[in-house]
């Protein structure tokens, strides 16, 4: 998976789906390329362009449209959303209040009820609505992408125009101020309450941010060290790190050892110990002990900013769900608004109802229509579930993974890493010459120039020796799923690993390594590997899901059929190279979606051609560019855990998506037919969109699989 540098900006004013694609299609107008926009978040990403932009030329052409960019450290923009509705609610609330009082044959004074009057407090509603919804409806108009508030914009105008005729007439029975004022303040309102209601479920972000280490302590050269900033922190600087210190940045303990919490990381729990030599990971917690570390990386390269970059990304991406909304979104404007001049149509000519009312049934049809619950209905749940599974350590490259996850028919799973705790040992040895130094000298040599867990564990077990006792070994090379090969001065050629690999044809003892010289066969290493805790729950869970289970290794056939006999997998197929997997992943992919579980190295390429590829692995840069999941610890249970959040996610989208089309085609005829005032309408749409918001905020408290 190709990784492309990508900048951000904060752009102010986008208020729903089609505003973000306003601001995509000007951007994209204006070179910028690979153009993803979070309205929810108020995030723009897109491509590191390869020329120079005119930022303040497309600020204005921003500004032009309705919105503002953000620049730098620059503060939000003065007039904003709450300060327009406040104002524009103070001189509503009378003129709502004048309305109820005539509505019950309460006897108001003369001058109050006077239409010039009203018309005074009326004006800054309406100029407040009138420039904040013609600004955005024009700006929708202008890229083809028409927005709802074309559809606010026209009612609230509407009753506005047709009131001041009424004025200039004289005619009382065509006063209707309160309508116009109460339609532009109650949808201000109800963006206001939609974008703090948003800003709920885009805190993952923000708490992951919030891990950050402001300052940290600098070793200097004469072993002391000063307080610095975190901007300061430069790849290669030394730092101290005491007890109950975040850890300021990623790098490698140099001296000293500590117990430490990866929990905002991993969501693992319980403290790892790390010792010298060992990687830390920048914002997590000493619990207990203190070191010296080296930094390895800094700023937008560390672990926790790549976590927030992939969770950002993954917020954007549309699941497949979504297009059915697009489609529809596209043609709503329109759509509403020619049903709103045939209700006005309609009533006037065909069922006689009187102008007036034929017009205020036409103006409730514009404004009781909500396309912006159809734009949240999935934006609101992604952003809610991605946002939960990065704090559980399970790190989803896109909306459309969950999705994808959340449906899929079978899961493939690599054995050792993954259904397998990888920290193998040596029970045994049998050593055929009775050289072991030789032996011994020669089997580190192969196995330390491999990454394998079996490799880990013959090096640890044996150490390097003190000195020389054999020959020197070149063009050492890594057989994948096979072994190591490598040749002395002589030209003789050294295998270990698989018996059939090593050439031994005189036994193939299963469960054995071979070391041998020219098929000769030098020694018999005996490897065990554990099964993980909850391993079998995790299978179990999966099966009784409906998703066939399946074993994918390239171990030899005995240790894989024991592994699944254990298990109670659905199939198990041994001593798979990874060129062998890809193809079992690439056919396997063209009739069902399939899930692969790798260690996101040696399975990448298989992890990639998947539907969904799953990295049991850290979060090293390799899992998390071939995976579409990364798991942040090698866990089997957060397997469960992340079919479940994405499971709930795809349910919470399919239940917004059915609320928002539920409330149009139930409250269009409604309003049709001459049964909503336009003011409980625009009271209404803007609940519509609390129902969906609402709805996805849930999941991040929800109990799931409990």
């Amino acid at each position: 998976m190709e990784v492309v540098d990508r900048m951000e900006l904060r752009v102010e004013g986008m208020t729903c789906t089609n505003c973000a694609n306003s601001v995509k299609k000007y951007l994209e107008s204006e070179g910028l390329q690979d153009v993803a926009v979070n309205y929810a978040a108020k995030e723009v990403h897109f491509a590191t362009p390869g020329k120079q932009m005119d930022w303040e030329e497309i600020r204005k052409g921003l500004a032009g449209l309705g919105y503002q960019l953000i620049l730098g450290s620059e503060n939000p923009p003065y007039w904003n959303l709450t300060r327009k509705w406040v104002l524009s609610a103070i001189f509503t609330v009378p003129l709502f209040l004048l309305h109820m009082t005539h509505m019950f044959g309460v006897v108001m004074p003369e001058f109050l009820t006077n239409p010039w009057t009203q018309l005074i407090w009326c004006l800054p509603p309406f100029l407040i609505g009138f420039l904040h919804f013609g600004k955005s409806a024009y700006s929708g108009l202008r890229m083809g992408v028409p927005n709802m508030d074309v559809l606010i914009f026209i009612g609230g105008t509407a009753a506005f125009i047709y009131s001041v005729i009424g004025t200039i007439q004289g005619n009382h029975a065509m006063i209707f101020y309160e309508t116009a004022a109460m339609i532009f303040t109650l949808v201000l309102l109800g963006h206001w309450i939609e974008d703090r209601s948003v800003s709920q479920t885009t805190t993952a972000i923000d708490e992951l941010a919030k891990l950050q280490v402001d300052q940290a302590r600098m070793v200097m050269p004469d072993g002391n060290y000063i307080l610095v900033d975190r901007q300061e922190i430069r790849q290669g600087d030394f730092l101290q790190v005491n007890e109950g210190d975040h850890i300021p940045t990623d790098g490698k303990i140099v001296t000293g050892e500590a117990t430490i919490n990866e929990a905002m990381i991993s969501g693992e729990s319980v403290p790892v110990l790390k010792q010298k030599g060992d990687f830390v990971i920048g914002a997590t917690i000493v619990q207990s002990g203190n070191f010296r570390m080296k930094v390895t990386a800094v700023g937008q390269q560390t672990v926790l900013n790549k976590i927030i970059d992939l969770v950002k990304n993954a917020q954007m991406d549309k699941p497949t769900i979504q297009r059915l909304a697009d489609r529809i979104s596209n043609i709503f404007v329109p759509t509403v608004v020619s049903l709103s001049l045939i209700t006005v149509l309609l009533g006037y000519f065909v069922l006689d109802v009187g102008f007036q009312k034929a017009m205020l049934n036409g103006i409730a049809v514009l404004v009781i229509s909500c396309p912006c619950a159809m734009g949240l209905a999935t934006p609101t749940a992604v952003m809610v579930g991605v946002g939960r599974m990065a704090k559980s350590g399970i790190l989803v490259r896109g909306g459309r993974t969950a999705e994808d996850f959340a449906r899929i028919q079978e899961l493939v799973l690599d054995k050792t890493g993954t259904l397998t705790t990888g920290d193998f040992q040596v029970h045994h040895i049998d050593y055929q010459n009775n050289e072991p130094e030789l032996i011994n000298h020669i089997i580190f040599q192969l196995e330390s120039k491999s990454s394998h867990p079996i490799a880990a564990s013959l090096t640890n077990y044996i150490q390097p020796l003190p000195h020389q006792m054999g020959p020197d070994l070149s063009r050492i090379v890594e057989m994948k799923g096979q072994g190591m090969e490598g040749f002395d001065a002589q030209g003789a050629t050294y295998r270990l690993g698989n018996p059939e690999f090593a050439g031994d044809e005189t036994e193939l003892n299963q469960g054995w390594l071979v070391l041998t010289k020219d098929k000769t066969r030098l020694a018999s290493i005996q490897i065990a590997d554990e099964i993980k805790d909850q391993a079998r729950e995790v299978i179990d869970y999966f099966r009784g899901a409906g998703v066939r289970t399946v074993l994918l290794s390239g171990d030899q056939e005995s240790k894989v059929r024991a592994v699944k006999n254990k298990l109670g997998l659905d199939q198990s197929l041994a001593q798979h190279t990874p060129e062998e997997k890809l193809n079992y992943i690439k056919i396997r992919s063209q009739k069902k979606s399939i899930a692969m579980v790798g260690d996101g190295i040696n399975d990448a390429p298989a992890l990639q051609q998947a539907t969904v590829g799953i990295a049991m692995s850290d979060a090293s840069k390799i899992a998390m560019q071939s995976a579409n999941m990364v798991m942040l610890d090698h866990r089997l249970e957060k397997l469960r855990q992340a079919h479940l959040l994405s499971r709930a996610t795809l349910t919470t989208i399919k239940q917004n998506l059915f609320w928002a089309f539920a409330y149009n085609v139930v409250a269009i005829p409604v309003a049709m037919a001459g049964f909503l005032n336009p003011m409980w309408g625009a009271l209404f749409m803007a609940f519509s969109d609390l129902v969906v918001i609402g709805n996805s905020v849930r999941l991040k408290y929800r109990r799931i699989g409990q």
